[in-house]
């Protein structure tokens, strides 16, 4: 049996049950499924990568005034290793390009050293702090906030 090569589509409002899911079992402190379905109603960009029948991430937009920011991206914990997050931070980049934005941002916590690395070499520079910005098991921890250029 060969397995279909993972591919991208919009969200759809049937998926958020399952995104819902691998957002809980990726984050220790995860978006509501109100916030995802919050998103897709304001009609920001929201994608999903999916595999036979089964959805193995996602990523989430804003855009306005040129510039978009990345709200959420996110691999199944399962699915993770297999290239599946520089997928979807291409399709992002993709997908911004296509809408004449100039600039990308987005935030990262400090301790996700694979999503930094990550997002380096897909050409991403650090270009300020956000100091307790994200909630952690003990207090707060800060965010990164990283941007590329694409014009």
């Amino acid at each position: 049996m060969v397995l279909a090569a993972p591919m991208l589509r919009p969200m759809r409002e049937a998926d958020l049950d399952e995104v819902h899911a691998i957002e809980v079992r990726a984050y220790p402190f995860p978006w509501t499924q109100g916030i995802f379905r919050d998103c897709l109603r304001a009609d920001y960009p929201a994608w999903v990568l999916h595999e036979d029948g089964r959805i193995l991430g996602y990523f989430l937009l804003s855009l306005a005034a040129g510039e978009a920011h990345v709200l959420n991206v996110c691999v199944a914990p399962e699915a993770q290793g297999r290239g599946l997050g520089r997928k979807l931070v291409r399709a992002f980049l993709h997908l911004a390009r296509g809408r004449a934005v100039q600039r990308v941002f987005l935030e990262v916590r400090p301790s996700n050293r694979g999503a930094i690395g990550l997002y380096h070499e897909e050409g991403f520079n650090e270009i300020g702090r956000r100091p307790r910005y994200y909630p952690a098991r003990d207090g707060r921890e800060d965010a990164i906030v990283m941007a590329i250029e694409l014009v």
